[in-house]
């Protein structure tokens, strides 16, 4: 009986996973705030662990970092305190109901030693920042939400500065995960040099660069 249930649990999983995919299909938005909890939990810790995704990433102490799409802070912290204080990271998303639970996140007892973040409200097209203005740029199940994914990858190579890293890190049961294979073509098309692909299916990062003489028009 036990096993019939395990069997009933994943059968049900796999068929809510499948037809996820299928309407995000025909439709890219952002994943919407009510699921913020869900977004930032020890259930999506263990299986994409924050210290992966930092490392990953390439960041250092130091660094003046943008995540685009931090929705809740899922990592937001992770990184904040791997930058540590002498870096800086500006967290952006669309969305003000994303943005007000990571505010709340960062009040937070256990947060309020963090001063080097800053919150910013606005789409990836149009980024509130100046040319060659960061070290290094990261989103994490991100990318596939955005309707005009080659706009937006170019508008993050004009504020990262030359040599500057792009890190794209996806998650299987994420329903807009992409193949490896894709993210590399988006970014490439985009004008960056492809630096390094680490993980596996399941849970991969591709880190990009932006070329030191940037020759390509956008």
């Amino acid at each position: 009986m036990a096993m019939e249930t395990i069997l009933v649990i994943i059968g049900t999983a796999v068929f809510v996973l499948v037809l996820l995919r299928v309407l995000r299909k025909s439709t890219s938005l952002p994943a919407p705030a009510y699921i913020g909890r869900l977004l930032d939990s020890g259930f999506r810790h263990f299986f994409q662990p924050p210290r992966t995704v930092v490392e990953r990433s390439g960041v250092a102490s130091g660094m003046t970092v943008m995540e685009l799409g931090c929705g809740s802070g899922a990592y937001t912290t992770y990184i904040a305190r791997a930058i540590g204080e002498e870096g800086k990271l500006f967290a952006v998303d669309i969305q003000s109901a994303m943005l007000r639970q990571l505010e709340r996140k960062l009040s937070r007892e256990e947060n309020k030693d963090i001063k080097n973040i800053e919150l910013r409200e606005t789409n990836a097209y149009e980024l509130p920042f100046a040319d060659e203005s960061f070290d290094l740029a990261y989103m994490v199940t991100v990318l596939m939400e955005i309707p005009d994914k080659g706009r937006s990858l170019r508008e993050v190579k004009r504020v990262l500065k030359p040599g500057g890293i792009l890190a794209v890190t996806e998650f299987f049961p994420d329903p807009d995960y992409p193949c490896r294979s894709t993210v590399i073509k988006l970014g490439m098309r985009a004008g960056f040099a492809l630096d390094e692909s680490e993980g596996n299916f399941w849970n991969y990062t591709v880190r990009f660069r932006k070329p030191l003489s940037d020759q390509q028009k956008d």
